[in-house]
């Protein structure tokens, strides 16, 4: 009997309903094709896609599954051309679903063999080719997707692994993300999608801007996902949200995606949220919005007004009493920047007021039991020493004595002396 006559009965029992028989005939399959011709994979193929959702321990399937895939591309060679698309679909679920059963290497295999019977150089290209179609297959469902979607693995397998293909895919990709991370889904799907989509945007050029796309679609990414999931809510989930949401603006700022007047779109449809999150308790999320203010402040060209001025200073001064040293740090930098940009916008004579106030309370902390806060205290004293010097020296002359320790309080008057004179 040829081999190809087996694959007909095969086929017939593969939707048995017992998995243990299902996992066998795929099994035998492998077997049948390793001895069979080019006709298998027309034949296997589409039997093989009606059982990529079955509920079977993974190890047993996806290992198997692998193993059938090797034996076509081995034995059909060329004649896997006309279904490249559906092994790449196989391979991506096997891949998906190959976290604990260390597949992953034999999958990456599996797709360089069969790049090199599709004539092209690497696995990158299929996805170049495929990366489509492949997210439009998952996306047909996307409506419904829950953290337990077995779709929700394999689009993080296309958009971890279609690098600059990702660029293409934009009108594709981010409805259904805006789409998923809506409030109303599932937390923990949200949480996931966000941190794909963090990963993507931290190599952004190498990703979803590998076209210089990206901006395009800007107002969808803050607006319609960061805005809505940076809300405020009662809860553990909430919270977590939020932070994935901060780190996921914090990979789009450094992400050097955006030019300088994006920027400042984000910066003023963000900056209320983002000084909100400064309170969060979750000590990374109040480090990166630190950082996050900090990257608005030093934005080149940037329009913030002296109202807008005074709204950021008050919550970075809390974050000098934040009970995370780094946190303490970035806080100090931020406001060192923020002092810069006073003086850069010809600013200070709307808040002198609001600036004798942070002398006051920096000079507090320069007194503080850390040395580090100590020193990068000065540093922000330092930096704005050049816009009321006469006052600063006034403020600093009054506290000394009350130092445990004079030392910063004399490093910073010696500092303003050296100053050059106003014009």
């Amino acid at each position: 009997m040829q081999s190809e006559s087996l694959i007909s009965p095969l086929m017939q029992t593969i939707s048995h309903q017992h998995w243990k028989v299902r996992v066998a005939v795929i099994e035998a399959t492998g077997t049948v094709i390793q001895f069979g011709s080019g006709k298998s994979v027309d034949d296997v193929l589409p039997h093989f896609a009606q059982r990529l959702f079955d509920d079977v321990p993974q190890h047993l399937y996806g290992e198997h599954l692998l193993l059938c895939v090797q034996a076509l591309i081995a034995v059909c060679r060329e004649d896997c051309r006309g279904s490249s698309l559906q092994l790449m679909e196989v391979l991506v679920t096997v891949m998906a679903s190959s976290g604990a059963t260390g597949l992953g290497d034999k999958v990456q295999e599996t797709m360089d063999a069969l790049a090199t019977v599709e004539s092209v150089d690497s696995s990158q290209d299929l996805y170049r080719e495929h990366a489509g179609p492949l997210l439009e297959w998952l996306a047909a469902s996307h409506h419904d997707w829950t953290v337990h979607s077995a779709e929700l693995l394999q689009l993080d397998v296309v958009v971890t692994h279609a690098g600059p293909a990702l660029g293409e895919l934009l009108p594709q990709l981010i409805p259904v993300l805006r789409s998923c991370l809506q409030p109303a889904r599932d937390p923990a799907m949200r949480l996931q999608l966000f941190s794909i989509l963090s990963r993507v945007l931290l190599r952004a050029k190498e990703t979803v801007d590998s076209q210089g796309q990206l901006h395009s679609y800007l107002d969808t990414l803050v607006k319609d996902i960061l805005v809505p999931n940076l809300q405020w809510h009662a809860g553990r989930t909430a919270a977590a949200i939020r932070t994935a949401a901060v780190s996921c603006l914090w990979a789009l700022i450094s992400s050097e995606s955006l030019s300088a007047e994006q920027l400042r779109e984000v910066q003023e449809a963000l900056t209320p949220q983002i000084l909100t999150t400064l309170e969060e308790d979750a000590q990374v999320t109040r480090l990166v919005s630190c950082r996050i203010i900090d990257a608005f402040m030093k934005a080149s060209g940037a329009v913030v007004g002296p109202d807008e001025l005074v709204k950021v200073y008050p919550e970075l001064l809390k974050r000098l009493d934040d009970v995370s040293n780094d946190v303490r740090l970035a806080a100090a930098s931020t406001l060192a920047t923020w002092l810069r940009r006073v003086e850069s916008d010809g600013s200070k004579s709307c808040c002198q007021s609001d600036i004798q106030h942070l002398y006051k309370e920096l000079l507090v902390h320069l007194d503080d039991p850390e040395g580090a806060v100590q020193d990068a205290v000065l540093e922000v004293l330092k930096a704005g020493s050049v816009l009321f010097p006469d006052l600063l020296v006034r403020e600093t002359e009054a506290v000394i004595h009350k130092h445990r320790s004079p030392a910063h309080c004399e490093q910073l008057l010696q500092h303003v002396q050296a100053l050059p004179p106003a014009p």
